[in-house]
């Protein structure tokens, strides 16, 4: 499935992915903080962060592999997808690509 979006679309993704992910990243500390100072043992709360981490490290909130317009469309609806953003974060986008993402989660 490929999508053309508008220019301004690739330009207010750039602009919004940074905050996009530390406000994604600002919830995982939280997480892992909140497992390291609960209660059990501190190797077992250890190991748990560890785990968790190693499951998030690949996560698109933490990292996109390939940034690309083209691939765009497909890294939005990852972002979606993993709970990074909601259709919400997508209000400065075009009303083209608002609607396409609407469509796909059969929203209105």
């Amino acid at each position: 499935m490929s999508y053309e979006f508008k220019e301004a679309d690739w330009k207010e993704f750039r602009k919004c992915l940074p905050e996009w992910q530390e406000r994604y990243m600002d919830k995982l500390n939280r997480e892992y903080i909140r497992i390291l100072t609960g209660e059990g043992n501190p190797s077992d709360r250890f190991w748990k962060v560890k785990e968790k981490i190693n499951e998030d490290v690949n996560s698109p909130g933490v990292i996109i592999h390939e940034m690309s317009r083209s691939l765009m469309w497909m890294n939005i609806l990852r972002l979606i997808s993993n709970d990074v953003i909601t259709i919400k974060d997508l209000s400065g986008f075009s009303e083209e690509l608002l609607e396409t993402v609407k469509q796909y989660y059969g929203k209105d």
